[in-house]
């Protein structure tokens, strides 16, 4: 029988053992005075246990999390054995209504939290989501995607240092887990700080639901809930996994038209080309190469750049090179983990490295 004291109180809703609830929880108003409201599913087990909180679309256009929470709210539907599980699906709803990542005020509202109840609008929006989400739970997952114009490899970004966050952030299964404390204002420090451990998930590209980010979104989080013992069964291992404790973005050292020569997740050694710069004429610029062997963790989705924006996020890991190599080749093509990378691989055209310039060609203008 479901333990009768527990129950779960958001809002005005209170929430009995075993029963799940769909409610709206007031952020904000229109310029008309009518509610602004945040969509968010209640899960609760039967028994006491952990309470966990999933969000997505922190920033307004990033929506492979959005489409995560949604799978597991609609395309399987959640038996807790304990515990109370809070799925919020759009957290920035202004954002996700106008296909933008900022707030209306041009506000990052993963820059505003904990927040204000008297502050600007993304300081409100963050402190309702703070008071009523963070604050009510012990861990956290929050679902991101890059910026405009970039694709991540999906990546476990976590604060390794924080109580119980490290076993948390390696059960999620990917291979790459980045330590790092996240920027100042962020979901994941600030509630970190408050004594709710949380990680994010980077993954994808922005505007978008990608099947293979779908696919291990899921995965992940069911392997939390197998982790905290909230759902039963195993958490699903990687074929490797290793820590990344440096990160570097090589950019652009002249303008020109890219020809991109690796793909998000690729292992690369030191020395190994990333792109070439050629003029809209042809002409060769420069080839960016890796200043150290590491992985391919994010890419510019743009074949133009100007000097000095952003091409490559290499990520170097602690564990050898070739160890990861060995891994890496005797992964199944067949696995989650080349799967998205085959995915990913398709969105942009990777060519081989030139190493000498085209003889230059002679043109007549004349009709």
């Amino acid at each position: 029988m479901p333990s009768r004291r527990h129950t779960f109180k958001i809002g005005d809703a209170v929430i009995a053992a075993g029963r799940s609830r769909d409610i709206r929880l007031r952020v904000s108003q229109t310029y008309t005075g009518d509610p602004v409201t945040m969509p968010l599913r209640i899960i609760q087990g039967g028994e006491p246990g952990p309470k966990l909180f999933v969000t997505a679309a922190v920033h307004g256009d990033e929506l492979n999390g959005t489409g995560v929470i949604h799978e597991l709210m609609f395309g399987q539907r959640l038996r807790l054995l304990r515990g109370t599980l809070l799925l919020v699906p759009v957290v920035n709803i202004f954002g996700f209504e106008n296909q933008n990542r900022y707030m209306p005020d041009r506000r990052d509202l993963n820059r505003s939290f904990p927040g204000s109840v008297s502050g600007s609008i993304a300081s409100r929006h963050a402190h309702v989501v703070f008071e009523e989400i963070v604050r009510r739970c012990d861990y956290g997952i929050d679902l991101h995607s890059a910026a405009s114009q970039r694709m991540n490899f999906p990546n476990v970004r976590a604060d390794l240092t924080q109580p119980g966050l490290e076993p948390l952030a390696r059960a999620f299964g990917c291979e790459l887990v980045v330590s790092s404390k996240g920027p100042k204002g962020s979901l994941r420090h600030e509630a970190c700080r408050a004594g709710c451990p949380t990680f994010i998930l980077e993954a994808g590209e922005p505007d978008k639901v990608e099947p293979g980010v779908l696919e291990l979104g899921v995965r992940g989080v069911r392997n939390i809930l197998k982790h905290l013992g909230m759902i039963p069964g195993e958490p699903t291992q990687p074929a490797y996994q290793t820590t990344i404790r440096k990160t570097r973005w090589l950019r652009a050292k002249t303008g020109g038209i890219l020809r991109f020569h690796v793909s998000p997740g690729q292992l690369v050694r030191k020395g190994a080309p990333i792109s070439t710069s050629f003029t809209v004429f042809g002409r060769h610029q420069n080839t960016l190469t890796a200043p150290l062997g590491g992985f391919v963790l994010g890419m510019t989705t743009r074949p133009t750049v100007k000097p000095g924006e952003p091409v490559c996020h290499l990520a170097i890991p602690d564990t050898p090179l070739e160890t990861l190599r060995k891994a890496f080749d005797a992964s199944p093509d067949h696995s989650l983990h080349n799967r998205v990378r085959q995915d990913m691989a398709s969105h942009i055209t990777v060519t081989e490295a030139m190493h000498a310039d085209p003889p230059p060609q002679e043109y007549d203008d004349s009709e």
